[in-house]
């Protein structure tokens, strides 16, 4: 019977020896000293919280560019996979927005600079878009020594080293060359309609009025304003020339001129052939239009080849391209470049991928994919295909101009005026007023100052 009774015992005298040690289990949790133990455990987790958040802060690196779709969101995961197979200890935050040449991103990027939260790199244009808006503005740290390591200035363009430097410091560095001043064209459409690729201004009005006596309404497609204004500076480089053209730029040039009243009016009736929904349409929608057989011409960069490649066109089937009527022989250019900024959050991640940027690894992953050609004169051109080892050869031969909306020519504050300009114009269509408004403001924010 006390064998019996044993476990009951047991217990009982367990029970007894939980309560003289504070209480059952079964009571609620309200005593001071309790509330003091979870504050403690509580205080503890955010501190280790805390702790590895800073680690995994210090263990990456965020990256500010406008590459979403197409592509540009292709080349620049090409170039992240180079990045992580060098540095896969290192995470890269892609801080992409999306918006075309920039216009969206570099509002976002203005207002986090202006708040003191830079990323650890960001996308800009070589040019006055980075010398004369952030060197200017003392927010970017040389970089001549990453050039020095990497014996970069061996294999950059000698023509682009200048436009990324200010009294003998390099502030950016180059991953591409783009070509701004090409037309896409439809084959098909020009070849059912017994029309030749135009090589003049006046070649091009004559073959897109025989297009619109077919039926065809709006023979050139456009997108939003900043295509407008890419198609415009294509229009001032054919209409008046090289030589003219860089004028403009550097203030030996008359803005006010009968010369440029006649690009204005070349513009003005390139406008007549443009889609009537353009303002509504995305770079990619107005070449869409044109591998669709819905235009049959689209003036955009290079950047349009790798989309249509991306949506699975082909060459000389799907578009062609030329040079834009009247620029032959000159190669209106840009150049993405990556930045450092002074107090990068993760200086050293950002070096890491400054160091990819520049290297003939991560070029060559980026740009056949882009649609652009490298920075560096040693790409592996194996590796590229029909457009660009053309464009290459043109960058060698062709005589080069900068490119106004994608930050070449012009600062951030004489663009802006520019574009401003451009919208009152794309919505009245008064000449001489666009003509009044592009005086005033070369001489606000211009060389004419």
């Amino acid at each position: 019977m006390s064998r019996k009774l044993t476990p009951f015992i047991l217990l009982l005298l367990l029970a007894m020896l939980l309560a003289a040690c504070g209480g059952s289990a079964d009571e609620p949790e309200t005593t001071d000293t309790t509330d003091t133990a979870a504050d403690t455990t509580d205080t503890a987790d955010e501190a280790t919280d805390e702790e590895m958040t800073e680690e995994e802060m210090a263990s990456m690196v965020e990256v500010f560019s406008w590459w979403t779709g197409g592509g540009e969101a292709a080349g620049l995961e090409a170039m992240i996979g180079v990045f992580a197979e060098k540095y896969p200890d290192i995470e890269f935050v892609n801080a992409a927005v999306a918006g075309g040449a920039g216009t969206n991103a570099r509002a976002v990027l203005a207002t986090r600079l202006q708040a003191n939260d830079a990323p650890d790199s960001w996308q800009g244009h070589a040019g006055q878009e980075l010398i004369g808006t952030y060197v200017a503005a003392d927010q970017l740290e040389p970089v001549n020594f990453l050039f020095e390591e990497n014996g970069w200035l061996e294999v950059m363009p000698e023509t682009l080293i200048p436009l990324i430097s200010q009294d003998g410091n390099i502030y950016s560095v180059p991953v591409n060359i783009h070509r701004a001043n090409v037309l896409w064209y439809n084959p098909t459409v020009l070849s059912e309609n017994g029309v030749d690729v135009p090589t003049s201004l006046a070649e091009w009005f004559t073959a897109m009025d025989a297009l619109q006596a077919a039926g065809m309404d709006a023979p050139l497609a456009m997108g939003e304003q900043w295509t407008a204004m890419h198609l415009f500076e294509t229009v001032l480089l054919a209409s008046l020339g090289p030589d003219a053209y860089e004028a403009l730029w550097d203030g030996s040039g008359d803005w006010g001129s009968a010369e440029v009243t006649a690009a204005l009016n070349d513009y003005a009736k390139v406008l007549t052939y443009v889609n009537s929904d353009a303002s509504a349409l995305t770079w990619q929608d107005a070449s869409q239009l044109v591998v669709n057989g819905d235009a049959a011409f689209n003036v955009m960069g290079d950047w349009a080849e790798g989309y249509f490649r991306e949506i699975g066109f082909e060459p000389n089937t799907g578009y062609g391209w030329a040079a834009v009527p009247g620029t032959d022989g000159n190669f209106q250019f840009l150049s993405d470049s990556f930045v450092l900024p002074k107090g990068a959050p993760h200086r050293d991640a950002a070096i890491a991928w400054l160091t990819v940027a520049g290297s003939i690894e991560g070029q060559d992953a980026f740009n056949p994919v882009k649609g652009s050609i490298p920075a560096r004169s040693d790409a592996d051109r194996s590796l590229y295909g029909e457009y660009l080892l053309s464009a290459m050869d043109d960058w060698a031969s062709d005589r080069v101009v900068g490119s106004l909306t994608h930050g070449v020519v012009a600062n951030d504050a004489f663009k802006s005026e520019i574009d401003t300009a451009l919208g009152l114009f794309l919505a009245d269509g008064n000449i001489e007023g666009f003509q009044s408004a592009l005086v005033a403001a070369c001489s606000a924010s211009g060389p004419c100052q």
